[in-house]
């Protein structure tokens, strides 16, 4: 008789290693049932139904108020409805064609030499040191100083964006698997009440006197008619904050870790740097920074014959779609040079993550400066790692490492 299948997005043990159990997924459990939640959740594991879902947001909402209906989070989730992220259709369009026309490829490509220069001194401390934590060394520090600097934020500023973005993804997604806490909706009021305190005063400033840099690009930014208010800027911010920094760290540490762990694929790296793209590409399939991305079903639908209500809450596991035997050759072997490499680590569809080709390219550099300035990078013990606190990222909190100079 068949186990059962046992699914816990939350248990340490399973976010350390789910592959197996997506497996089973994928081959036995297309769609899960989460029948011990509060909320009616079910699971996905198939890259083309997570394609799907991504593809169609007519039937696969990204707006959840709805979904939470009748619980403590209902109203703080219609408060964020501003940001593009969490809307769809026409309302998602507007904002992210305001989005567009600031946050342009040129915006990302002039300061290209700043963060190449950003990455090298923060190597050279961290080679100095010796042996450092990668994550307070490199991979937390250097996405904040590029997303800061690309916003307008002044750099005595830039300590309190490191706040900011470990306090919005402290619980990140964990309100579809259990009750969200007085506690943390109150913490989430105060942090958006502290942003717009910060933030709306800045943008005033930029609209008086403009620079160079997104803020002032987001205050003058205009799409059919339309500009930006004061809370879908801050909105907007927020948004930029997270996605800017969180998961362009979390691709940083789990790009050292595989290379760590393939030490093959680290030589191969370090004698060919023209496959650097190639291995960024692999590590956003391999070790996939977001985890899951959820959708609320906008009407009753039906998924390999199970029956989906209106308004439950899908989630997508990218990290399984990206093992699917079906898309990816050898799907369990972490090889730099994979082509073709189809995952789908930054979305699809209508949310494709805007800031895809900057995290690309700060993952290229600081990896490039990391191995360019040592000769081995190793990791100090053997101890499990401990883990993000959201359960959206695959992610270590910390990463003790040995680093020899060049």
């Amino acid at each position: 008789m068949a186990a059962p299948f046992v699914f816990n997005a939350l248990d340490p043990e399973t976010r350390r290693d789910p592959y197996a159990l997506y497996a089973r997924g994928r081959s036995e459990f297309p769609l899960h049932v989460h029948d011990e939640l509060p909320l009616p959740v079910f699971s996905i594991f198939l890259y083309d139904d997570v394609q799907t879902m991504l593809r169609d947001d007519t039937i696969w909402s990204s707006e959840f108020a709805e979904a939470f209906t009748g619980t403590t989070v209902a109203d703080e989730t219609r408060k964020r409805q501003e940001s593009m992220i969490g809307l769809d259709g026409k309302p998602h369009h507007r904002l992210r064609g305001l989005v567009n026309k600031a946050f342009t490829p040129r915006v990302v490509q002039r300061r290209e030499a700043q963060m190449r220069a950003s990455a090298a001194a923060l190597v050279d401390i961290a080679v100095e040191t010796g042996e450092v934590d990668l994550v307070e060394a490199l991979t937390h520090p250097f996405p904040v100083q590029v997303i800061a600097e690309i916003i307008g934020v002044p750099p005595d500023d830039r300590e309190r964006f490191k706040v900011w973005s470990d306090r919005a993804v402290s619980n990140l997604g964990t309100g579809f698997f259990e009750n969200t806490s007085e506690e943390d909706i109150a913490a989430g009021e105060q942090l958006f009440g502290e942003m717009r305190n910060y933030f709306i005063p800045l943008a005033e400033a930029r609209r008086k006197n403009p620079q160079d840099d997104l803020l002032t690009g987001l205050v003058q930014a205009e799409h059919e008619g339309s500009h930006l208010d004061h809370a879908e800027m801050l909105s907007m911010l927020i948004l930029l904050l997270v996605a800017g920094n969180e998961t362009t760290t979390t691709l940083i540490g789990n790009a050292a870790l595989e290379l760590m762990s393939h030490p093959d694929q680290m030589q191969r790296l370090r004698a060919d740097s023209s496959l650097m793209p190639g291995a960024i590409e692999e590590v956003l399939r391999f070790a996939s920074p977001v985890q899951f991305d959820p959708r609320r079903a906008v009407k009753p639908t039906s998924l390999h014959g199970h029956e989906i209500p209106e308004n439950a809450i899908v989630l997508g596991w990218i990290g399984s779609a990206n093992r699917d035997e079906k898309i990816f050759e050898c799907p369990d072997v972490f090889d730099i040079s994979r082509q073709p490499n189809p995952h789908i680590s930054f979305g699809f569809g209508v949310h494709f993550c805007l800031g895809s080709n900057l995290a690309r390219l700060e993952a290229q550099i600081a990896i490039e400066t990391l191995l360019a300035k040592t000769s081995l990078i190793e990791r100090t013990d053997d101890e499990p790692l401990p883990l993000h606190e959201s359960p959206v990222f695959r992610a270590a909190a910390k990463i003790p490492v040995r680093l020899e100079p060049a």
